[in-house]
């Protein structure tokens, strides 16, 4: 069993990620991807999920369903085509650790009875990153927000960029990140962020061409850091 090197705190904001085993594509359809967006909220809770709650539900309607009471604050979220990024500030104690086993069993059930297959999908343990202030949250939730830019711009993170204008309206339009809520696009995916970090992220958000190269930067961080952090 790993351990990690740094326990989580009441009240502290982590980075947390992760991505599939053997890097395969973990979201293979408008489906899978609406799936976790739906953990992310129903996940969030001090009881267990029910799963006849998913049946005959869209997701804006299982996003207003009643819960008894949060165990995280989710800032932020992103989901690729093979890992996803989410931004936990832990309100309960053991809050993250739980929540995120709930979402990653729950979806990997899901996965692997749609695909006919056994064993874990994402890789375990799930990294994390502390973050210890609110400007540098407000930052990660922006580098959070970017990572659907390598699937318009593949050579961002090397500082190409051709159009920096239609890479902003395409970030805004990516329908599995919680940049739509922010931009006010998207309303009900609002209700899986916290409010009180929703407004204090929002506050003087850095504008993109500012995080371009912060960002690269960033991640090449966290690509070396250790798997238990």
């Amino acid at each position: 069993m790993t351990y990690r090197r740094i326990p989580f705190a009441v009240d502290e904001w982590y980075h947390c990620f992760s991505r599939g085993v053997e890097k395969r594509t973990t979201f293979e359809s408008r489906a899978d991807y609406e799936r976790f967006i739906q953990l992310l909220y129903l996940a969030n809770d001090s009881k267990p999920i029910q799963r006849p709650l998913f049946e005959r539900r869209t997701l804006p309607e299982i996003l207003q369903l009643p819960r008894i009471r949060p165990i995280v604050a989710v800032g932020a979220f992103c989901l690729m085509p093979n890992h996803f990024h989410i931004l936990l500030q832990e309100i309960t104690e053991g809050g993250i650790t739980q929540f995120m086993r709930k979402v990653g069993t729950g979806y990997t059930m899901y996965f692997n009875i749609k695909n006919a297959r056994v064993g874990n999908l994402f890789v375990k343990p799930f990294r994390s990153k502390h973050i210890d202030n609110d400007a540098y949250l407000r930052k990660v939730a922006q580098y959070i927000h970017l990572n659907p830019a390598e699937l318009f711009e593949a050579s961002w993170k090397q500082g190409k960029v051709k159009d920096l204008r239609a890479l902003q309206k395409y970030l805004i339009e990516y329908p599995y990140s919680s940049f739509s809520a922010y931009a006010e696009k998207d309303r009900t995916q609002k209700n899986i962020l916290n409010n009180e970090l929703f407004s204090l992220i929002n506050d003087n958000l850095p504008p993109i061409r500012e995080l371009l190269t912060e960002s690269t930067s960033y991640y090449k961080d966290l690509e070396v850091s250790p798997l238990s952090q």
